[in-house]
């Protein structure tokens, strides 16, 4: 079982910036991939950016220069630094990691979400 635990989020005015963290209890050499997800209220959840284990990281076209994903091997932690935030950035964000299960395959774990809030 993996626990993934995300903190950070909250209410910023449009222009602001936030950062997110995912602490995961497990260590990263067992994680195959990490991303960071967000739904919004009415809509499917959606990508917003993923690093594998290699550090080969993708984003969303909507957040493409405005939002960085990294990692801190050592404190089991992915982050998502969020700046020039627009109101359309208001969602629930989630953490997910991507785990090799035995008699399984590949599995997703993800955390409880936390809210961001765009507005002024």
């Amino acid at each position: 079982q993996v626990q993934l635990v995300e903190s950070g989020g909250g209410l910023v005015q449009p222009g602001g910036s936030l950062r997110l963290s995912c602490a995961v209890s497990r260590s990263f050499l067992s994680i195959n991939t990490l991303g960071w997800y967000r739904q919004a209220p009415g809509k499917q959840r959606e990508v917003v950016a993923t690093i594998t284990n290699g550090g080969n990281r993708s984003y969303a076209d909507s957040v493409k220069g405005r939002f960085t994903i990294s990692r801190d091997n050592a404190k089991n932690t992915v982050y998502l630094q969020m700046d020039s935030l627009k109101p359309e950035d208001t969602a629930v964000y989630y953490c997910k990691a991507v785990v090799w299960r035995i008699g399984v395959g590949w599995y997703d774990y993800w955390g409880q979400g936390t809210q961001v809030t765009v507005s002024s």
